[in-house]
């Protein structure tokens, strides 16, 4: 196995898919890694789920989201990538979005992010998702990104809030509802 340590990044620059080096701090490295943290923290999710009373194959969909993150990031790391091979696209999560938010009571007011653990790790991660699409974004405005990659981080906000909710729900906690002012 070859060493994780390879010394080329070491004057701060690091190499994209087409073999082109740029700065660590260059718009698209801090894109995909936004979409790294994002992995990371539904890692978090996963690892709280253990034994907690969640909807019934959250863990295993939110491997598929980590995978398919996999597939974005690699597809931010390659400058000539015009589409992505995800296998996990905006129109699944539309249909886990409503099926998650079919049994919940509707929304009256904006909620506080909390409840269970599970469901702080989903916040959580819903917020990192938001930056990683505006930076997603800002990048699209200065270089080719492809379009699905825009989409199924938009999305993917949306399934991560209504996840949240269905796992306070699955777990007995209602929702926090913010009302404003002090």
């Amino acid at each position: 196995m070859a060493r994780i340590y390879t010394r080329t990044g070491d004057s701060g620059e690091t190499s994209l898919g087409d073999g082109s080096r740029v700065p660590k701090s260059a718009a698209r490295i801090d894109a995909y890694g936004d979409l790294d943290e994002l992995s990371a923290v539904l890692g978090c999710a996963r690892a709280a789920i253990g034994d907690a009373r969640t909807p019934v194959g959250l863990d295993e969909l939110l491997g598929l989201v980590q995978s398919a993150l996999l597939n974005l990031g690699a597809a931010l790391a390659d400058p000539s990538a015009t589409e992505v091979e995800n296998g996990f696209d905006a129109a699944r999560l539309e249909e886990l979005i409503d099926r998650y938010e079919q049994p919940l009571p509707p929304l009256k007011n904006f909620i506080l992010p909390g409840g269970t653990v599970v469901a702080s790790f989903l916040h959580l991660a819903r917020t990192v998702c938001r930056r990683a699409e505006r930076k997603a974004v800002a990048l699209a405005a200065d270089e080719p990104v492809p379009a699905e990659i825009l989409t199924f981080l938009n999305r993917l906000s949306d399934f991560l809030f209504t996840a949240a909710r269905a796992a306070n729900r699955a777990a007995g906690m209602k929702d926090v509802p913010w009302h404003g002012g002090s």
